[in-house]
C-alpha cells in the first residue's frame, strides 16, 4: 500500500465527532494504531506524541490514535493524558484492516488477535508515504517527527 492512496474510511472520534479520511485532504496525517487504552505501553506512546504535538502542527500535520477501544474509554483517556488529538474507536476493525495491522500475539502464554503497534504517514493527497510496523516506543515519535519535517521539505522542491 505504501505510495499508494489509502481507501476513505470513517470511525466514530473523541469529541463527540466523526472521523473521514476525506476531510482530512490537504494536510499530512499520522495515524498511530495501539494495543489498549491506559496500558504503559499505549500511555507513553501516547504521551510522546502529545509533547510532539505542537511540532507537528507546525508542519501541517495532524495525529489521530485509534484502538478497538470504545468510544466512552478514549473520552477517559484522552481527558487523562490530556491528548490534544482525537482517538478513533476501531471496534469493528474496519481500519485495522484496511492498515493490516490486527495480528496473532501471545499473552500470558496464549495466542490472542490483537493490534500491532503501527505507525502510518499519510501526506496531504491522501497518498501512504510511510508506516512502522512492530513499533517500539523508545525513539518512535522522534523518528515520525523527522520524517514529517522531510516530507514538507519534498513536497516544495517538487
Amino acid at each position: 500500500m505504501l505510495n499508494q492512496p489509502v481507501p476513505d474510511f470513517e470511525l466514530p472520534s473523541t469529541s463527540n465527532k466523526v472521523f473521514r479520511l476525506s476531510e482530512v485532504s490537504g494536510k499530512n496525517l499520522v495515524i498511530y494504531f495501539y494495543p489498549k487504552d491506559n496500558t504503559p505501553g499505549c500511555t507513553t506512546e501516547g504521551q510522546q506524541f502529545r509533547d510532539a504535538y505542537g511540532e507537528f502542527e507546525k508542519l501541517g500535520c495532524d495525529i489521530v490514535g485509534i484502538s478497538r477501544d470504545s468510544i466512552k474509554s478514549h473520552e477517559n483517556f484522552k481527558a487523562k493524558m490530556e491528548f490534544p488529538f482525537e482517538l478513533l474507536s476501531d471496534s469493528d476493525e474496519i481500519a485495522c484492516k484496511l492498515f493490516d495491522v490486527i495480528k496473532m500475539k501471545n499473552m500470558y502464554g496464549k495466542q490472542v488477535r490483537g493490534i500491532e503497534r503501527s505507525t502510518f504517514v499519510i501526506d496531504a493527497n491522501g497518498i501512504l508515504r510511510a508506516e512502522w510496523r512492530k513499533v517500539k516506543i523508545d525513539g518512535h515519535v522522534e523518528e515520525v517527527l523527522e520524517f514529517v519535517k522531510n516530507l514538507g521539505r519534498e513536497s516544495h522542491e517538487s
